[in-house]
Formats: C-alpha cells, sequence, structure tokens
C-alpha cells in the first residue's frame, strides 16, 4: 500500500510546484510560505479531529514531541526555500533539484538510521543525483 501512497504523494507535490510557481507571482515567497502552511493546518488539524486521533496527542512522549518539532523546523525551512526558489527559478527546475532530498534521504537512511541499501536503492539515488547535476549545470 505503500506505493500508492507514495505516487500519490509525488502527484500532489507535483500539482503543489506548479501551483506555488503561479500563486507566489508578484508576492512575498515568505507570506506565500504563510499562507500554505495555514491551508496545511487546518486540513490536517481537520482529519486528526474527524478521525477520532486527537486523544492521542496524550500518548506522545518527549522523544516524539523532540523529533516531531525538529521535524516541522525543517520542513518550515525547505518551503521557506523551495518557495524562494520557485519565485525566482523555472519549476521545471526547481522540483527536480528539490528531489535531491530522496538521494540525501537515502544517504542519511543508511548513515543514521541503518537503513540496507540494496544496488536498486543506490543505482537510483545516484541517477537522481545525476540528474539534478545535469539540470544545474
Amino acid at each position: 500500500m505503500w506505493k500508492y501512497y507514495a505516487i500519490l504523494s509525488a502527484l500532489f507535490a507535483a500539482a503543489t510546484a506548479i501551483l506555488a510557481k503561479v500563486g507566489v507571482k508578484g508576492i512575498d515567497s515568505n507570506l506565500a510560505t504563510a499562507v500554505r502552511t495555514v491551508v496545511i493546518l487546518g486540513i490536517t488539524w481537520g482529519i486528526v479531529i474527524f478521525s477520532g486521533s486527537l486523544g492521542h496527542i496524550r500518548n506522545l512522549s518527549r522523544y516524539n514531541w523532540l523529533f516531531l518539532i525538529l521535524s516541522g523546523v525543517a520542513t518550515g525551512l525547505s518551503w521557506l526555500f523551495y518557495f524562494k526558489a520557485l519565485q525566482t527559478g523555472d519549476a521545471s527546475k526547481v522540483a527536480p533539484i528539490d528531489k535531491l532530498s530522496v538521494a540525501f534521504t537515502i544517504f542519511l537512511g543508511i548513515l543514521i538510521l541503518g537503513e540496507p541499501a540494496d544496488l536498486k536503492v543506490i543505482c537510483g539515488g545516484a541517477l537522481i543525483v545525476f540528474g539534478s547535476l545535469v539540470i544545474l549545470w
């Protein structure tokens, strides 16, 4: 099932790039990110409330809170830089370079999380890096 979610994520990420490129035109990219964040907050908290998951918030440990907060900071910074890049660059170039995050995740997953690195994963990550370098130069 994870594969379907990953494909849907990729499709919505593509839509995000195009919609954001149009939406950020002529305005401050930080303001655009803030508006986007408010929309995301409404959607995600709505899902949590209507699915009955809100009561589980008390089950979060300090460890969960720490790493979720750090992840939130990283996400916020990523979005701020992404919108700034979209404002000044072509979506067809910014989005693929942004996907270097996939290669970085593969590397960090192996290094920090001890995840297995089979040949398919390494080749896929290398192709992403190579493709990003082609776009950059």
